[in-house]
């Protein structure tokens, strides 16, 4: 990958757990308009109705993964869809963090999004089809680097699946696998110095090994799905690479399922070919602190309505 200097910007898209109600409310007529459209065509794809769950809920159907997963992916895609319309300009890089990864590869051209919708609701319930209930678990760690949390997922581990899934930010990492090693896991870290071990309301330990069998699922799904080369780089999770053959571009987000998403390395990917401003787009700042605790000279922003939409088109329009 070149570097191509200062005046890059690239955007991102948060995934599953970003979700809320109420969290495309505050967005202009004209915003929500385009917003409205997007949340119809994607309800109408999956037929169930997206647009209710996120103005009035209730929280848990939100929270199911099934719909998590195309609520997350509409919200991002209306949103960019609503920041090119109000003159924001294609980002040069783009990546999205887990589901996000699918966002991203819509915005960039690289999969219809007719095609995403139903794609993303059909790896939710591969995901959780794949385990069964009450049998995995996911936990955030907080305060030890990876290479520790390694060695615990190794000690904790007792045959049984743990790993480290999530590569946050320094010192922010999640790890997932079976239910109980995680809670050895969490027990483990803490004795070696973790600030904060906390068990994550998600039945679904995304990322890891337990997702194999999801994974060979997906893998016969996106053989009907056609896939093109994106118009600009995506950073995908697993390899930390922007692929330029669509058969890359699948087996890298059969991959993702069960290896890491190397958040980090994503971010230092985008300031390694010169990209100074990171835009979060999807309403919320999840990514956004991520992103400058990986490179506190990042200038990272986030959409979260559309004063804020409006704050980061000036300055993009501005390096």
């Amino acid at each position: 990958m070149t570097i191509i200097g200062t005046q890059v910007f690239a955007i991102a898209f948060a995934g599953q757990g970003s979700q809320s109600i109420g969290m495309m409310a505050g967005f202009s007529d004209a915003a929500h308009l385009t917003i409205k459209r997007c949340f119809d065509e994607a309800s109408e794809s999956v037929k169930t109705d997206l647009w209710e769950m996120v103005v009035n809920g209730p929280v848990e159907a939100l929270a199911q993964t099934i719909n998590t997963q195309p609520v997350m992916l509409t919200a991002g895609v209306a949103t960019y869809r609503a920041w090119l319309e109000a003159g924001g300009r294609a980002a040069d890089f783009y990546a999205g963090h887990s589901l996000g990864e699918y966002t991203a590869l819509v915005a960039a051209g690289a999969i219809s999004f007719a095609d995403a919708v139903p794609l993303v609701r059909f790896r939710a319930q591969a995901m959780q089809n794949a385990v069964p209930e009450g049998t995995g678990g996911i936990a955030a760690i907080l305060g030890l680097e990876v290479e520790v949390i390694r060695e615990v997922c190794i000690g904790a581990a007792q045959g049984e699946v743990l790993e480290a899934v999530n590569l946050n930010s320094p010192g922010q990492i999640v790890i997932a696998g079976h239910k109980t090693a995680v809670e050895r896991g969490m027990a483990l870290a803490k004795e070696r110095g973790a600030k904060r071990a906390l068990l994550l309301p998600m039945s679904v330990p995304s990322h890891c090994a337990l997702m194999k069998p999801a994974a060979e699922k997906l893998a016969d799904y996106l053989r009907g799905v056609v896939v093109t080369v994106p118009a600009r780089p995506v950073i995908q999770n697993a390899d930390v690479v922007a692929f330029n053959t669509a058969d890359a571009i699948k087996r890298a987000l059969v991959e993702q399922l069960y290896r890491p998403v190397r958040w980090i390395e994503t971010i230092q990917q985008f300031v390694a070919v010169g990209a100074t401003n990171v835009v979060e787009c999807v309403p919320g700042k999840i990514l956004t602190g991520l992103n400058k605790r990986i490179d506190v000279n990042l200038n990272c922003m986030a959409i979260t309505d559309s004063v804020s939409m409006e704050a980061a088109i000036a300055q993009v329009s501005a390096i």
